[in-house]
């Protein structure tokens, strides 16, 4: 404590004198605490001298147990060292011992085991002289498995010697094998009874023997049976086409006879199987050298009889040794080719499928092989197609054979066509189309019996040459010529007139062109199915199908521009009415009328017998022609007066109502919403035409620039004289219109009838520039107060029949004049 915090301290016990008096009792109390601070200082120095002294006798006692401690742990250590070196030379005579027992041990089984393969040995070489085959058989496996435990001593000189006395008695065993085999199918079997049972004995010795031994064994046995084959069909009188079925008659025969007698070898050996192998590899030969040296080429008949049967023997080989399942399952998958119920067909070619796919390529891999890979039947090799594959060079005079076949059924049907559907039938397809592709569905179950490869493909391009050749003969029916805008715009030259029959034959080669295009396709589709996969991507039916849709479409057009042609008349009489002498309004007009009863005549036949596809698009392409032209026969007529232009806005009314119902007439009313806006789309132009002539004089060039923004100026020059002005009144308001700049351009052509099978409307005329559109007419009011001056006043009967035959705009969601009812 500092002195000033005495000081505080002081000032704070003793604040004033009175307090002064309670010094002595403070000092008495310090005093009693320093005396026991004293005392408690001084027992603890005398603990801590204690202490101390204590401590380190216990430290010279720790060190002591230490030391003691580290003695005890080295004498553990020698004691153990010394024990281990006890235990090693222990561990070292008892190692010593052991080897010499194992060593003893392995001495006395190889010296046993010896004595056993000497004295097996010379068992064996005493059976093999005797032709013991059966004990010799046991004893080849005995020795082969005494023989396997001196691998390690086979450098020793009495094992060497052991095991060359051993591969001469096996040679020796194969020698008397292959002599005694030699006389099998000689007759001595029959003459010694036992011979049989010596040689089924000798086949365990094959057994016993190298698998090399029995592979040759059966080769040696097969070739030599077909010795006698080779023989007789190689010479001049059995060596020809004609002749093949005799060589599968003869090893059928074969094997029957001697089924009995070859009971002698072991089914695991499959000496048949193999026989029929080596068989169909000599006949593949053979026959391929025939054929090579025809002069000329094979008769088709031979040829595909020769054909049938090899096919026929495959299938029956690979019945016989477990490989016919595929052909069924295969099978199965063309029954989709026809849709003919000819079960008898069907089941043939079930019967007949999938001959030759890998046949090539399996016999020279066999040759390089051998017959270690086809022990197994059916496990690596197809009899399918091992011979009948060597014919596919020489198919295509049968492939000739079945174009002009069908090419001179294709002409006979042509031919019988009655070009009409019987009563009571149920399609409205001409049967021509029905039996030709039933006769192309036959030749293809009698081709893809035979092959599925490179000659199943040419066929299916003379297929596609067949179908060219039927749609080439049904658009040659259509009938020529044609006229009017459609006719222009296809390039058809003369007019087409059409009787009602002839409608119905169009109809007809129509729904014939689409059942040829569907079918076509799925033919593709089956040929697919069966054809070798490296030829599935030629397969394509798209040109055969566009050719029908070609007919299809010029089908449609020519219905159209037939329909137009009996139209000329009744447009010849709307240009030859007087439109500007007549008197009042009446009921539509006479020609109007006459188109009426035509529809009437033709469009119920025509939408009983068509699709509803095509014939809405009939229904627009009639619709894109008639309007057009009607707004061109306008300009035809000579002068058109107030009346003569109301009666003709009610004439356009009368043809878009007939157009609107024709869909209901057909009784298919499927798109009708969508034929009711085309329509009015293409018969909105004329009505606008004759709006503009009613329109005043002083007001028609703003009219033309609203109702007709794509006009030309001599479009107007036109309306101008049409409406009966002088040349020179017309050349004022043609001067009035240049300066105007209303912005019209050339109109586009008149709507042709497009080379598509589905129809698509035309694009209604839009405004590049609404408001240069518009121009002047700034209202609804404007133009109707312009439109008051109409004929005799604002108050004329003619002006009110204008505005009740202009509410049909209303219904216009688009263009300049739909703008003049939003006001």
């Amino acid at each position: 404590m500092d002195k000033s915090c005495a000081f505080d301290y002081i000032n704070q016990m003793f604040p004033t004198e009175a307090s002064l008096s309670g010094v002595e009792p403070l000092m008495q109390k310090l005093h009693g605490e320093i005396r026991r601070v004293d005392a408690g200082i001084l027992a603890a120095v005398r603990q801590q001298s204690n202490s101390g002294t204590k401590a380190k006798e216990d430290l010279a006692a720790a060190t002591h147990a230490v030391e003691e401690l580290i003695y005890k742990i080295r004498e553990i250590k020698t004691k153990a060292e010394q024990s281990e070196t006890m235990v090693q030379e222990i561990c070292r005579d008892i190692k010593k011992l052991d080897f010499a027992k194992k060593h003893i041990t392995t001495t006395i089984t190889a010296l046993h085991r010896l004595t056993m393969l000497v004295s097996a040995v010379e068992q064996l070489q005493v059976m093999a002289s005797k032709r013991q085959y059966k004990e010799a058989a046991a004893q080849l496996e005995a020795v082969n498995q005494l023989c396997s435990h001196f691998e390690a001593y086979k450098d020793i000189p009495k094992i060497i010697e052991l095991r060359e006395k051993f591969k001469n008695i096996r040679q020796i065993l194969k020698s008397h094998v292959f002599s005694d085999f030699s006389s099998l199918g000689t007759g001595k079997e029959t003459e010694e009874g036992n011979l049989l049972q010596q040689l089924a004995d000798a086949c365990l010795v094959v057994d016993a023997l190298e698998p090399s031994v029995r592979e040759e064994l059966v080769k040696t046995f097969c070739s030599r049976e077909l010795t006698s084959y080779q023989q007789i069909f190689e010479g001049a009188e059995l060596a020809k086409l004609d002749k093949t079925e005799r060589r599968y008659a003869w090893i059928k025969r074969r094997l029957r006879t001697n089924e009995e007698i070859w009971k002698i070898f072991p089914t695991s050996w499959h000496v048949p199987y193999l026989l029929c192998i080596q068989f169909c590899k000599l006949t593949r030969t053979q026959i391929v050298e025939i054929l090579n040296n025809l002069k000329e080429k094979p008769d088709v008949g031979t040829l595909l009889l020769a054909l049938q049967r090899t096919l026929e023997f495959e299938e029956e080989l690979a019945d016989k040794f477990g490989c016919g399942t595929r052909s069924r399952e295969m099978g199965s998958d063309f029954e989709d080719t026809g849709r003919e119920n000819n079960t008898q067909v069907v089941s043939d070619i079930r019967k007949k499928y999938e001959k030759k796919l890998a046949a090539h390529q399996g016999s020279e891999n066999e040759d390089k092989d051998g017959q270690k890979n086809f022990l197994v039947p059916g496990a690596g090799f197809n009899f399918r197609g091992m011979i009948s594959s060597c014919f596919e060079p020489h198919l295509s005079v049968y492939v000739e054979l079945e174009e002009k076949t069908l090419m001179e059924n294709l002409e006979k049907l042509v031919q019988e066509e009655t070009w009409d559907i019987e009563e009571g039938s149920q399609t409205n397809i001409l049967s021509s189309s029905m039996q030709a592709f039933l006769i192309i569905r036959r030749s293809l179950k009698r081709c893809s019996a035979l092959t599925k490869n490179q000659t199943l493909f040419n066929l299916f391009k003379v297929f596609q040459r067949v179908l060219k050749s039927y749609a080439t003969k049904l658009f040659a029916r259509l009938p020529k010529g044609g006229t009017g805008i459609v006719a222009a715009a296809t390039g058809m030259d003369g007019q087409i007139k059409i009787s009602d029959r002839d409608e119905r034959v169009i109809c007809y080669i129509i729904n014939t062109a689409e059942y040829c295009h569907k079918t076509s396709g799925e033919l593709a589709e089956n040929v697919s199915k069966i054809i070798d996969p490296q030829l599935v991507d030629g397969v394509d039916m798209s040109e055969v199908q566009d050719e029908f849709s070609a007919i299809i479409t010029k089908a449609l057009v020519t219905l159209v521009n037939g329909l137009e042609t009996k139209f000329d008349a009744e447009m010849a009489a709307m240009t030859r009415i007087p439109w500007g002498t007549l008197e009042s309004v009446g009921d539509q007009s006479e020609y109007i009328n006459n188109i009426n009863m035509i529809l009437n005549s033709s469009i119920p036949v025509l939408g009983k017998l068509l699709s509803p596809i095509y014939f809405q698009f009939f229904l627009d392409k009639l619709a894109s022609s008639l309007g057009p032209r009607f707004y061109q026969n306008i300009f035809k007529c000579k002068h058109i007066s107030e009346t003569g232009a109301q009666q003709m806005l009610l004439d356009t009314q009368a043809i878009k109502t007939i157009l609107l119902d024709i869909p209901s007439l057909g009784r298919q009313m499927s798109g009708a919403s969508n034929y009711s806006k085309f329509v009015s789309r293409e018969m909105s132009k004329g009505e606008a035409l004759l709006k503009v002539i009613l329109s005043p004089v002083d007001s028609v060039a703003d009219t033309y620039g609203a109702l007709l923004p794509e006009g030309t100026p001599l479009e107007f020059q036109r309306i101008l004289e049409l409406k009966g002005l002088k040349k020179t009144d017309q050349q004022s308001i043609l001067d009035d219109f240049d300066k105007r700049g209303s912005g019209v351009s050339q109109p586009p052509p008149a709507t042709s009838v497009v080379q598509a099978v589905v129809p698509t409307a035309p694009a209604v005329p839009t405004i590049t520039s609404p408001a240069a559109s518009v121009g002047a007419i700034v209202s609804r009011e404007d133009v109707l107060t312009r439109a008051a001056a109409l004929g005799r006043g604002a108050a004329t009967t003619g002006f009110k029949r204008f505005l009740a035959l202009t509410e049909a705009a209303k219904d216009r969601k688009d263009g300049p004049f739909r703008k003049l009812f939003n006001a």
